[in-house]
């Protein structure tokens, strides 16, 4: 598979075309921010992490009936996905009261729901990816209802599906974001990567933070955490 010209650069990542027009190449970088941006920073080792998180539960979330954008893993920081046209709504599932939720809702960090809860935020950059009902989605013509539909369910699934896996690793999902994309026939697949930049993870024994929360909060470890994460699922 030829790697062709950079087309897409992200907070972490980097997209390239490929000789086949269904296929890119995702390569992960070092590079951290938060806060839309506001805080920059570098978590060594971080790419070959995430790229290799993502591509053993896209793989498992593949074999439990999710459809995903992931191919092969090329490199320590490079993988080949199938090129999507990505729905402009990220999917926030939440088991957990932290971060946003707690600040916005003046909900105590570590409440546990009674069943988890979703949340739509428009993935705009310049707006601060403001929060977002599915009335807002189908107004601004982001996606069908049908596809709505299917995106809920599919996410309901991974939050199963990896809430189990976590677990028998002693480590609890408090909460993680995702993205969907369409395929060229339009099949709604999941995109974007699973990993401590996306997830909330905490030690189930003693609730500490193994994911970004380390370094938007400056509580330090932040390399260590992304590391045992990368050891419990190995």
């Amino acid at each position: 598979m030829e790697k062709r010209d950079l087309i897409y650069e992200g907070k972490a990542k980097k997209v390239y075309l490929t000789d086949d027009p269904a296929l890119v190449i995702v390569d992960y970088k070092d590079d951290a921010t938060a806060f839309n941006g506001l805080k920059k920073g570098t978590i060594a080792g971080k790419g070959v992490i995430n790229n290799r998180m993502s591509n053993l539960l896209m793989q498992r979330l593949e074999a439990s009936g999710i459809p995903t954008h992931y191919v092969e893993e090329l490199s320590d920081r490079e993988t080949l996905v199938r090129r999507v046209s990505v729905v402009p709504l990220e999917v926030i599932i939440r088991n957990i009261a932290a971060g946003s939720f707690s600040k916005r809702y003046g909900v105590k960090e570590g409440v546990v729901f009674d069943q988890p809860t979703i949340e739509f935020s428009y993935k705009n950059d310049d707006l601060g990816d403001p929060l977002m009902n599915e009335y807002h989605a189908l107004a601004l013509h982001l996606a069908s209802a049908d596809e709505i539909a299917l995106i809920k369910r599919y996410a309901f699934m991974v939050n199963e599906v990896l809430s189990a896996y976590w677990k028998e690793r002693g480590v609890i999902l408090v909460d993680f974001k995702l993205e969907f994309g369409r395929l060229s026939d339009g099949t709604i697949a999941l995109a974007d990567e699973i990993s401590p930049d996306t997830c909330r993870f905490w030690d189930a024994q003693t609730s500490e933070k193994l994911d970004k929360d380390r370094f938007r909060r400056d509580l330090g470890g932040v390399e260590d955490a992304y590391s045992e994460m990368m050891r419990r699922l190995t």
